[in-house]
């Protein structure tokens, strides 16, 4: 492996031991614990291996852009997909970073297709929705459909939220590691 995909390994883990630590906006689980339990149901799903890489980091951009998770919750949209998926970018291809980049689309476009997808949304995640902008409508619905990763962000976006359960203990970062390493370009 290079050193830059070494250095991949220790930036993103050290992310997860430390801003990943901290409460995960208004859900009873840390934020690496949340990416954590959501990567391990990707991979208890027989997700293929990029898929559950996209799962671990769908929400690193809650703390690498410039507005952070805590901002959404006080009702600007951190654009958290955009933002984890251009910082992915300068090591994975875009297998693992477009599900990241779409989860919060898939979330919106959800909502707008299945009924009573909205009611199995924790109250955080209810309110963070209206913040990124509500159910799709019109051209936006089509337009999701389009994008070639659409069915995986969909399928990420259901790990997600899923993935907020405080009895669960996943598996720790370490346990990833050699995926993400297998798969840094």
């Amino acid at each position: 492996m290079t050193a830059a995909g070494q250095d991949a390994i220790a930036v993103i883990g050290a992310l997860f031991a430390s801003e990943g630590a901290a409460a995960y906006l208004g859900e009873p689980v840390t934020q690496a614990g949340h990416m954590l339990q959501a990567a391990a149901l990707a991979e208890r799903g027989g997700a293929a291996r990029p898929l559950v890489a996209a799962a671990l980091l769908h929400d690193v951009g809650h703390f690498t852009g410039t507005v952070s998770g805590q901002d959404l919750m006080r009702g600007t949209d951190n654009r958290h997909g955009d933002q984890g998926a251009a910082w992915l970018a300068r090591w994975f291809g875009p297998a693992v970073t477009e599900p990241v980049r779409l989860h919060v689309a898939a979330k919106r476009y959800l909502c707008a297709t299945e009924p009573g997808y909205f009611a199995l949304l924790s109250e955080a995640s209810r309110y963070t929705l209206s913040v990124q902008g509500g159910p799709m409508r019109g051209e936006e619905l089509a337009a999701f459909k389009r994008e070639p990763y659409a069915a995986d962000a969909c399928r990420v976006r259901r790990w997600d939220d899923l993935a907020k359960d405080p009895a669960v203990q996943p598996p720790p970062f370490s346990h990833f590691a050699s995926l993400l390493r297998e798969l840094v370009a």
